[in-house]
């Protein structure tokens, strides 16, 4: 465990921050975290006491040695005691030079003195800003150390690249603000995080997770581990906190996919998570909720209109354009036939993707009656005269393909200059931030199809099955008695060390399971990458035919 935090970095972060405290040095933080790691893997708990008792009583003398402990400190219980006492000013000390404004943690403080103290967590202070980015650097640290040990094993070589990102409930020791007595929380910073679907309230942080998921078709098997940890106020910063998860990936060089989250961050501003999203090479997978589904927008892109997500031809039939439109949870998760006939019916209507994004991410869209492989028939758009040819009714490829096959629209009379963009262009180009505000419901598979459904609901799924590992019977990141420490600050770190052994659980599962063998130890004193699969590039149009 020292091996592992010696090689994430986190201990130069934190000691280039104590360096000029006054006052003796006190025990190294690599003591105190060590003792974390080692409490959070035999006991699932993020407490001092736990390691205390650890570094007091399980440890050889020789180990106790390299972790600045010397051989009396353990001899008699007043001893013992007098290192409890270092053991929790060490880990006081790391929280204090890290927090934006260090308050009493004892006791509750009157409201508008907690409001002046938390203020500092949300204001535009250089300083406080710079502790709270070094608190993100420590949690991307200890999560991307696990992420170079997957890397190592190969639980990482089929991975593609998709990503599901999730926010999940870190509950709080303390009660909530008591307005009667006009009484802050002992954690000022804490709120009310609301899971989906629940009208019950949890007091305390919401850590936003980022997961290796992998949607259908799988390649192979990889490893679910978490690729990012963030801890905020619940409700605040929901884009930026999956944009602060997602680019740390882009430095290491892993590959981008899709990603699915939930309907909390589609309602984020475009401008705080979808385009930055987009910018960094990821497909968005979304969901909406009952008021968001069917036509979205009141103003059409250049003659186009998005529904569900995808811009489509403003003459799709409204019975199909509608089908989905106030449709409740439980219909769009599992729609009734004639719902879902008119889902798939709407895929000739959608615009062809004639070029995929660019260094901008400018993508450029086709009337689906424009081009080679039109998929509606249009008289704006007449079908050039050819020699009849002759059918194979055999070939459902030619059957599809043929004019008769395909769905006709009906275009009312309108002079060419009056004619939208979409129905005389060649193309449309479609650059970042054009849609507006109905950028954030923008995604890249069509909504309630066979391919949304292997990706939503499988990477939910998976994300669903890393909140039991988190919330389990070895780990739990939920409990407050597992990480009492008073604070963000120290909530942050306990959270991202018990993700950190989290990841080491599921990877040694993984090396079981695969190989027939524990992790290896050397995993976590050599941790160079070597160079990963590379997935190939995902489709963006009709697969070319096979051969006969």
């Amino acid at each position: 465990m020292a091996a592992l935090l010696d090689r994430s970095g986190v201990l130069a972060l934190i000691d280039r921050e104590l360096a000029d405290r006054p006052g003796p040095a006190g025990l190294p933080a690599r003591t105190v975290l060590t003792g974390l790691l080692l409490a959070i893997h035999y006991t699932g708990k993020a407490t001092l006491a736990e390691a205390w008792r650890i570094l007091t009583f399980c440890l050889s003398d020789t180990a106790r040695h390299r972790m600045g402990i010397r051989a009396e400190e353990t001899l008699s219980p007043t001893r013992q005691l007098a290192l409890s006492r270092r053991i929790y000013r060490a880990f006081d000390r790391i929280t204090t030079v890290l927090d934006p404004a260090r308050a009493d943690r004892r006791r509750r403080l009157p409201l508008d003195e907690a409001a002046r103290l938390a203020a500092a967590w949300e204001d535009d202070d250089p300083e406080h800003i710079r502790k709270k980015a070094v608190q993100q650097q420590i949690c991307t640290a200890l999560v991307t150390t696990t992420i170079h040990i997957a890397r190592r094993c190969g639980a990482l070589r089929h991975w593609q690249g998709d990503v599901g990102i999730d926010a999940t409930a870190l509950a709080s020791w303390h009660k909530h603000a008591d307005e009667q007595h006009c009484l802050a929380s002992v954690d000022l910073t804490a709120g009310w995080h609301y899971s989906g679907g629940s009208g019950t309230g949890t007091f305390g942080l919401s850590g936003h997770l980022a997961l290796a998921a992998q949607a259908r078709p799988a390649r192979g098997r990889i490893a679910h581990i978490v690729l990012g940890l963030a801890v905020d106020h619940p409700g605040r910063r929901t884009g930026r906190n999956a944009v602060t998860l997602l680019t740390p990936l882009a430095e290491l060089g892993l590959p981008a996919g899709m990603l699915a989250v939930d309907r909390l961050y589609t309602d984020a501003r475009p401008e705080s998570f979808a385009l930055p999203v987009r910018a960094l090479g990821y497909r968005l997978v979304l969901d909406y909720k009952k008021d968001q589904r069917g036509p979205q927008g009141d103003h059409p892109f250049r003659g186009s209109v998005m529904i569900d997500g995808t811009l489509t031809c403003p003459l799709i039939p409204p019975a199909l354009a509608n089908a989905t439109r106030r449709l409740t949870d439980r219909a769009a998760r599992r729609p009734d036939e004639t719902t879902q006939t008119q889902i798939n019916n709407r895929k000739p209507y959608f615009l062809h993707l004639k070029q995929g994004p660019d260094h901008t991410g400018t993508i450029r869209l086709a009337c689906p009656a424009a081009g080679t492989s039109p998929t509606v028939n249009c008289p704006r758009r007449p079908s050039p005269r050819t020699p009849p040819q002759t059918v194979d009714l055999t070939d459902p490829r030619q059957r599809s393909t043929h004019p008769a096959a395909r769905p006709t629209v009906t275009a009312p009379d309108i002079l060419k200059g009056k004619m939208p963009d979409i129905c005389y262009q060649q193309s449309i180009s479609l650059h970042p931030g054009d849609l507006g505000t109905i950028e954030k419901f923008r995604q890249d598979l069509p909504y309630l199809t066979d391919t949304w459904r292997g990706a939503f609901p499988v990477i939910r799924a998976q994300n669903e099955g890393i909140n039991g590992i988190l919330k389990g019977h070895r780990i739990d990141i939920s409990e407050p008695k597992n990480r009492l420490a008073h604070g963000r600050v120290a909530q942050t770190l306990l959270t991202a060390l018990m993700v950190t052994i989290a990841n080491l659980m599921i990877l040694d599962v993984y090396c079981q399971t695969t190989r027939g063998e524990h992790l290896s130890a050397t995993a976590y004193t050599d941790i160079s990458t070597p160079e990963p699969d590379q997935p190939g590039p995902h489709p963006t149009g009709r697969p070319p035919p096979r051969p006969s």
